[in-house]
């Protein structure tokens, strides 16, 4: 039998077609054999992995054991399950492992996807913890992260994206999502109007409590919305960390679905907590996000209070162009850096795109200027490429 790390190399990672009902009868063989803690599913576009590693880290914090999986990973794998404060070991994947393989027979196994079989790797690790966070990978209804009974769901802001999988429109891409939901869901702040209404929609179907936190408010064009429920000290706490304000909402929507749990937590336990990749300041002068999308290029140029020079890449299903558009205000110029994805876009098109935005652009040379500030965006590939980089 292969090592985990071996039997997961082999493992396609995208696929043009997914099966959904595979997922589900794999669990089925698996649910059996293991208790189920009590579950947070979180769903949306952006924010799911800061949203769940705040709730996870809290919730630790307070005394419970805790289990957050979240996807994709930077540099190991390792990073996707985390476990009362740090990335699973490689002793306890492969005693899970073990375990699950031998559950579900080589035939199941090796037809499951790299994330349907990650999903239930997770349950195995998890199963003896006070409670489990679940991220999302693509979509809700049909994620394989969706096969478990939830205690909460938390929606997170909703965009465009993936499009080829989840629905041309916000509606349809919404529905997708929301659609996971069972018994109580936390509505976060959204952009788009269209999702509360799905939102609304699909929870009295279910006969479902829909939840939210604070006012949300139409204030321009966009249907972009502000809140007014920021706790002064989690705003003390954010500037000490220096969090981007999307940052700070994401951790309110974190603490209100730990109220809605009640599990009691020490909002100081925030100063503690590391949100590696997410407008994360590596250096003085470079901040890292693994953001990708227009929805998560609004939040960062917000963010920015300086013109940066973006060292930048994307994979091909992405909105680049709007992204660069979007970004345009803050950035000086703009240095591409070559990432290894079957998915990502060609050199070309990326050019193609700077050109029609305007941008000044060459490629980057891993040189980094002490008198410059720099971001790197535009997927998980792309942070990790310029980790590898740099030797970080």
């Amino acid at each position: 039998m292969q090592s985990i790390h071996d039997f997961l190399d082999h493992k396609h990672l995208y696929y043009k077609e997914i099966d959904h009902k595979r997922v589900h009868d794999a669990y089925a063989l698996l649910k059996p054999h293991i208790t189920h803690p009590r579950t947070v599913h979180i769903v949306g576009t952006n924010g799911k992995g800061s949203t769940g590693r705040m709730l996870a880290h809290l919730a630790y914090k307070s005394g419970m054991s805790v289990g957050h999986y979240s996807s994709p990973h930077i540099l190991k794998f390792n990073e996707r399950i985390w476990i009362d404060g740090k990335d699973v070991s490689d002793e306890v994947l492969e005693s899970a492992h073990q375990r699950l393989f031998a559950v579900l027979g080589k035939e199941m196994s090796d037809a499951l996807s790299y994330f349907e079989y990650t999903t239930l790797l997770a349950f195995v690790v998890f199963e003896k913890y006070d409670l489990m966070v679940l991220e999302a990978g693509l979509g809700g209804e049909f994620d394989a992260t969706n096969v478990c009974d939830k205690e909460l769901s938390i929606i997170t802001p909703i965009g465009i994206d993936h499009q080829a999988f989840l629905g041309e429109t916000i509606e349809e891409i919404a529905s997708t999502k929301i659609r996971s939901i069972q018994k109580k869901a936390l509505l976060a702040p959204q952009s788009y109007v269209e999702v509360v209404e799905v939102a609304k929609e699909i929870a009295n179907d279910r006969g479902a409590t829909l939840l939210t936190v604070g006012s949300m408010k139409p204030t321009n064009q966009n249907n972009e919305h502000m809140v007014d429920f920021i706790d002064p000290t989690l705003a003390s706490i954010a500037k000490t960390k220096a969090w981007a304000d999307y940052l700070i909402i994401n951790a309110s929507i974190a603490l209100e679905a730990l109220n809605i749990l009640n599990i009691k937590y020490d909002m100081n336990d925030l100063k503690t907590l590391e949100l590696f990749g997410r407008f994360y300041a590596l250096t003085d002068n470079i901040r890292i996000d693994v953001g990708h999308n227009p929805l998560a290029a609004r939040a960062i140029e917000k963010a920015l209070d300086k013109e940066v020079v973006l060292i930048y890449n994307s994979l091909d299903d992405k909105d680049y162009k709007e992204v660069l558009r979007t970004l345009k205000p803050k950035v000086k110029r703009v240095e591409i850096i070559e990432i290894e994805s079957q998915r990502a876009t060609t050199l070309e098109e990326i050019e193609k795109a700077l050109q029609t935005v305007g941008l000044e652009y060459s490629y980057f040379k891993n040189e980094i200027k002490e008198e410059e500030n720099y971001l790197v965006f535009g997927s998980f590939y792309v942070v990790e490429a310029f980790l590898k980089q740099r030797n970080m």
